[in-house]
Order: C-alpha cells, then sequence, then structure tokens
C-alpha cells in the first residue's frame, strides 16, 4: 500500500532495516549556529518519526561562495554537527554545490527493527491523537525575514525548531502507537490528511486545543503567510469540515508550513495521557492531545 511515510525502509539483514532520508531548507532565522541546527533537526526528523535511530549524517550545502564566509559556514556546519551528535549520530562527510540562495540540510541514515517501524496508515478508529510542538513556525519566519516579528516570539519559535523530535520519538517506542508522522511542509492538515487518507479513518480535531505561537495569529490577518501554506489550503481544503466558528487567519495556521514541526501521533486511548507524561519526562518540550480518531467519514479531516 502506498503511505506516503517519511522516509524509506529496506531491510539488510534479519530484522534490522534502514532508513533513509533527505531534506534542506533555506535560511529560517538569522543566527548561523541556530539555522545549522534547525535545517538538521528538521532533517532527522523523517527517521524520529518511523520509530529509527540515527548512524550518520551527510551534509547538503548549497551557498553562494561569495557571499558567505568560512567562518558563517563553519558555525552553519557545527549547528548541523551538534543536533546529529545529541541524536546518537556522526555527520561522515557531505557535498557542495555553488547556489545563489543559502540551502543547507542532511541526507540521514538511520536503523531500526522491524516489528518497530512506526508509519503513518496504521491510526485507528478510537485512538487519540497528540502534538508534540506549537504551529505557526512557517508564519513566524516569514515575517521574520521581514523584521515583523518581536524578539521574544523568534527566540521561543527558534527554540522549538531547533528541538529534536527524538525525545518524542523513543517515548512513543516505549509507549506503543498506532501511526506517527511529523508536520513539517504541508502543515497540520496536509499530513494529517495522509495519515487518515492511508489509514482508512477520519481525524477529529478539537480546534481549542491546538495551540500556536500567539503572534503567528496576527502576523496571519495581516497576510504574512508562506506561499507554501496557501499551496497547502489549495490542496486540501476540500478534505476537510469545520464545523466551529473559526476566523481565516486561524484556519491559515491549520495549513501553515512548518519547518522542523512536531511528530502526529495516532495512540490507543488508554495510553494517550501516560504518552503526554512520558514525552515531557524523557526532554520533549511540549506534548498535547488534540484530536481523536473515528470510523470513516465524508471528510478525512474534521474541526470542531
Amino acid at each position: 500500500m502506498q503511505t506516503n511515510d517519511d522516509a524509506g525502509v529496506i531491510r539488510v539483514h534479519g530484522n534490522k532495516c534502514l532508513v533513509q532520508t533527505a531534506d534542506f531548507i533555506t535560511p529560517v532565522v538569522d543566527d548561523l549556529y541556530m539555522y545549522g541546527r534547525i535545517a538538521a533537526a528538521n532533517s532527522l526528523s523523517d527517521v524520529f518519526a518511523m520509530g529509527g535511530d540515527v548512524l550518520t549524517a551527510l551534509n547538503l550545502v548549497m551557498y553562494d561562495s561569495c557571499h558567505i564566509e568560512k567562518e558563517e559556514m563553519r558555525e552553519i556546519l557545527k549547528g548541523g554537527a551538534d543536533a546529529v551528535n545529541e541524536a546518537g549520530g556522526v555527520i561522515i562527510g557531505g557535498h557542495t554545490v555553488e547556489d545563489s540562495e543559502m540551502k543547507y540540510g542532511l541526507s540521514v541514515t538511520g536503523i531500526v527493527e522491524e516489528e518497530k517501524i512506526v508509519r503513518n496508515n496504521g491510526a485507528k478508529a478510537g485512538d487519540k491523537i497528540i502534538l508534540t510542538k506549537p504551529l505557526g513556525m512557517g508564519i513566524i519566519t516569514t515575517a521574520n525575514k521581514v523584521d515583523m516579528v518581536s524578539e521574544k516570539t523568534m527566540e521561543e519559535a527558534t527554540k522549538i525548531m531547533a528541538h529534536l523530535n527524538l525525545y518524542a520519538k523513543n517515548a512513543m517506542l516505549e509507549i506503543g502507537v498506532n501511526a506517527a508522522t511529523d508536520i513539517t511542509g504541508f502543515g497540520l492538515i496536509g499530513h494529517s490528511y495522509e495519515m487518515a487518507k492511508h489509514s482508512g479513518v477520519t481525524i477529529v480535531f478539537n480546534t481549542k486545543e491546538i495551540d500556536y505561537l500567539e503572534e503567528a495569529l496576527y502576523l496571519s490577518s495581516i497576510g504574512m503567510v508562506p506561499a507554501g501554506s496557501y499551496n497547502n489550503k489549495h490542496y486540501t481544503e476540500k478534505s476537510v469540515k469545520f464545523e466551529c466558528d473559526i476566523k481565516d487567519e486561524e484556519k491559515m495556521i491549520l495549513f501553515d508550513a512548518q519547518t522542523s514541526g512536531g511528530l502526529l501521533i495516532s495512540v490507543p486511548s488508554e495510553k494517550a495521557e501516560k504518552l503526554v507524561d512520558l514525552i515531557l519526562e524523557k526532554g520533549g518540550i511540549y506534548a498535547k492531545v488534540i484530536g481523536e480518531v473515528i470510523e470513516k467519514k465524508d471528510y478525512p479531516i474534521i474541526f470542531i
């Protein structure tokens, strides 16, 4: 079955499987070290979403050598290396390409036992849905490019994006879950739509339980929204039913293209609160039940 999983998985020996993925992003913050760390966290997340442990990573660097100094590049690469080291992996090389726009990320190899693979197509009616990071990062980073974000909000967004989904992954493997994905470029609605569609269920979100950075709502109201978020809306809006009173600017947060967002986890209801507590105990910065899975309805995604 096609699942649009977060990474490719191939069995190499017995029950041992390699998890392979690659991703890179343009700068989303001004601090070059934190940009490198965020880009790496974003790349590593696909391995975590499938329950994998990180083994190795290769740097993927596209930059303008006439405008990026060596010291600046070292800061970016240090940020990436520190994130990989925190994940228990090691950077073993990479490749650079001349480009007019800076881009950095990783090609990541992880490992997972076959019986521990977590896919995005296993959500079951009766499950609870847990999110492990608040939303709004696409809107915040877009506004930051034109200096329209407060320093406090930007610091908070940077901390959220730089945080590894490693700790949420460790917790979900210990508890046992039915499905997971990470919330990145397709936004909360796009990624949950894929989970619902491939699982043959409907996901119902409690809109009041979905957290986002407060400043993102104002920025959304004045149109400070990345193009990718509008693309997400165009692609998925006919698959979503809003049964609640919600303004357009808040809807755009739900469609918002995230950088290094959290994991979206479908877990049996009796395990949900234990999982939330364990994520926080193991080092996660946020975890909350935001919805539930029901039998398939006319719409794969419903907001109440």
